[in-house]
């Protein structure tokens, strides 16, 4: 693995393929264990976090930022990546498959109709347009308990 690619874009596979390698050129299967990768992955989630940390609220596309200030950002957006796509691969889950299934998953639980321009979590949109119908919002957890949801902390996109 030298150099750096100059190409348009990158799959996750090629991606899984380049740390799969990266990993085994250094024998370092032995240290990629789930619970090592995931506890990587929060470090380098604290790192990008600290970026932002003291800057309140920046505009999209970052205008104010130095060029090494963004590319900072682009290595420990990457770092976040990389250790995502090995620990999906460790684990044996396909992450394209499992995002775009979580994406129809959240279509389902956010409706265009109910939830546009709102930030409210799917349970309280569901309970609003329960009690909008005269009920008390046991339809709502009834649909929770039926659909599979384990809890208020799920994440969706």
């Amino acid at each position: 693995m030298t150099g750096v690619q100059e190409k348009e874009g990158v799959t996750l596979e090629e991606l899984k393929e380049r740390m799969a390698e990266f990993a085994r050129e250094r024998d370092w299967d032995q240290f990629h264990s789930p619970r090592n990768l995931l506890l990587a992955l929060v470090g380098e989630v604290g790192e990008l976090s600290e970026i932002f940390q003291w800057k309140g609220e920046v505009p999209r596309g970052l205008p104010d930022w130095k060029d090494e200030e963004k590319q900072h950002l682009g290595e420990e957006l990457s770092d976040v990546l990389l250790y995502l796509v090995r620990l999906s691969d460790i684990c044996g889950v396909d992450l394209g498959k499992a995002a775009l299934r979580k994406l129809e998953i959240n279509a389902i639980k956010y409706p265009v109709k109910l939830c546009k321009g709102s930030s409210k979590k799917h349970t309280h949109i569901n309970a609003d347009e329960n009690n909008f119908n005269g009920d008390s919002g046991s339809a709502a957890a009834t649909e929770g308990i039926r659909s599979g949801s384990k809890s208020s902390s799920d994440a969706d996109v």
